[in-house]
């Protein structure tokens, strides 16, 4: 008798409201219609996401984890108990890679500490699809995240990661939430070289995606840069 072993799957999502079959694999989809519980960040827009793919269980029955920035790290290891009920269960971020700027990491790692088997699947990350199309070194480079809210801050640190790209030759690439996108290209064109360059990646696989590089002086001529209330990936490079 053959015992399969019970994985923790680190299972992507989709970017955008787009067809769900030009982004994930088949196998993706075929492997989750048996899983029973999943951890989420909101078990809402978890469950619309399942059933736009053609997840077929009753809800009631399935064991939804939630976890978000208010979850505590006592309550973590309770969601891997299905593992040690040899069962599946599937981390799925709100939208691309878990726990890539997603708080899935957590759980990964208790799930290492406890000799887990771990399976990442294959699935979009705009971060990476930004990296790959925007002409920047993608041998050396950095994901920084959030960069500081107050202008001075937020200035001080873009001198500083451009100091960075050009002494370590590294492309940096960072988020920012969609409503202050223009304050952030503001603050990147009043503080960086004319030289440098900056890739906006805009509304990655979506229908109206535009993933764009220009020297600092190049963008300046510009007179919208249409990122604002859209998802956007910034990146800079020499």
């Amino acid at each position: 008798m053959i015992i399969m072993e019970s994985a923790l799957y680190l299972f992507p999502t989709l970017l955008a409201d787009v067809d769900y079959r030009e982004s994930l694999p088949s196998y993706n989809v075929e492997k989750v219609m048996n899983c029973e519980c999943f951890i989420v960040e909101q078990i809402r827009t978890a469950r619309r996401f399942l059933r736009k793919i053609g997840y077929k269980k009753d809800f009631d029955k399935v064991v939804f984890y939630v976890l978000n920035e208010h979850t505590l790290d006592n309550e973590i290891d309770d969601f891997l108990t299905p593992l040690k009920q040899n069962k599946d269960i599937f981390l799925m971020s709100e939208a691309g890679l878990p726990c890539v700027a997603d708080p899935g990491q957590k759980v990964v790692s208790l799930a290492q500490q406890k000799n887990y088997k771990i399976v990442p699947l294959v699935g979009p990350s705009s971060i990476y699809l930004s990296l790959m199309a925007s002409g920047f070194n993608g041998q050396n480079f950095a994901f920084l995240g959030y960069l500081p809210v107050k202008d001075n801050e937020r200035e001080k640190k873009i001198k500083e990661i451009e100091n960075r790209m050009y002494k370590e030759n590294q492309t940096q690439i960072f988020i920012e939430a969609p409503y202050r996108n223009e304050k952030m290209m503001n603050s990147l064109l009043k503080t960086l070289n004319n030289d440098t360059k900056i890739c906006l990646a805009c509304n990655i696989t979506l229908e109206k995606e535009s993933i764009k590089t220009k020297t600092v002086s190049s963008w300046k001529k510009e007179k919208e840069f249409g990122i604002q209330k859209n998802n956007t990936i910034f990146l800079i490079y020499k």
